[in-house]
């Protein structure tokens, strides 16, 4: 086992992210070590935004990674790779998990997890990977501005173990990276593609021209969501280019 091989827990944490990244300006941890706490005041999400956890309630993980085998120009093999770690986690309590570009985690409409990966290039070469993972386990009252959240206990009506989800986890996120670090990177990107909220399903979208309708129909190997018009052009969109429109 590679994920979850080493485990650093802390009570309270500004945030994992940056502690594992400062642990690995100081030494070099085992590859799969998990930072894990039970609450963040600085968690971090996409573009700067805050990650909304109550204390003692979610799981909050960062995860360090040696991903040397991948160029940087493919990175985003990295997020494929974790984000259907965490779906096949969701799909052992829902079957409703895709994943919205680039790496949130919906069930149905609705935001169960996000993901936030800090990569570190040197000499152009990954030379660390630090990714943090905040997924709502026994939540049910979120006070952010977040239009979506959900989480297991808000769908289910149970509380759940917080110890089991997090042993499930790292085992379904280390059985899809070793799939990637095998070679598999046809069939990770062929699922990872064919569990895309929307995907294939005719919707709305904004980008910098206006609104328009349009379907997902694929994703680079770089990472570019691939739309496809009603009269057919196909255009490639990189994160933050494009918007769903409900």
């Amino acid at each position: 086992m590679i994920i979850g091989s080493n485990l650093i827990y802390c009570q309270d944490l500004p945030s994992t992210n940056t502690y594992a990244t400062n642990l690995l300006r100081n030494e070099r941890p085992p590859e799969g070590t998990i930072v894990y706490t039970n609450h963040q005041s600085e968690g971090k999400g996409q573009m700067g935004n805050k990650w909304e956890s109550e204390d003692g309630k979610n799981l909050l993980i960062s995860i360090i990674l040696y991903p040397g085998i991948i160029d940087p120009a493919e990175q985003f093999f990295i997020s494929m790779t974790l984000s259907l770690g965490i779906c096949d986690f969701i799909k052992r309590y829902s079957p409703d998990c895709k994943i919205k570009w680039p790496n949130d985690i919906y069930v149905n409409d609705d935001k169960i997890a996000g993901i936030l990966i800090e990569n570190s290039i040197i000499d152009n070469k990954i030379d660390s990977c630090v990714a943090g993972i905040g997924l709502n386990i026994n939540q049910v009252k979120f006070l952010s501005d977040a239009p979506n959240p959900v989480s297991l206990r808000a769908m289910k009506g149970k509380i759940y173990d917080l110890g089991i989800c997090m042993i499930q986890l790292t085992e379904d996120i280390d059985r899809k990276y070793r799939q990637l670090i095998s070679g598999r990177r046809d069939t990770i990107r062929s699922e990872y593609i064919s569990s895309l909220y929307r995907y294939k399903i005719w919707g709305g979208y904004k980008d910098i021209y206006g609104v328009f309708s349009g379907r997902i129909i694929s994703v680079t190997t770089e990472g570019l969501l691939q739309v496809e018009r009603r009269k057919g052009k196909v255009t490639d969109y990189m994160f933050n280019e494009l918007k769903f429109i409900p």
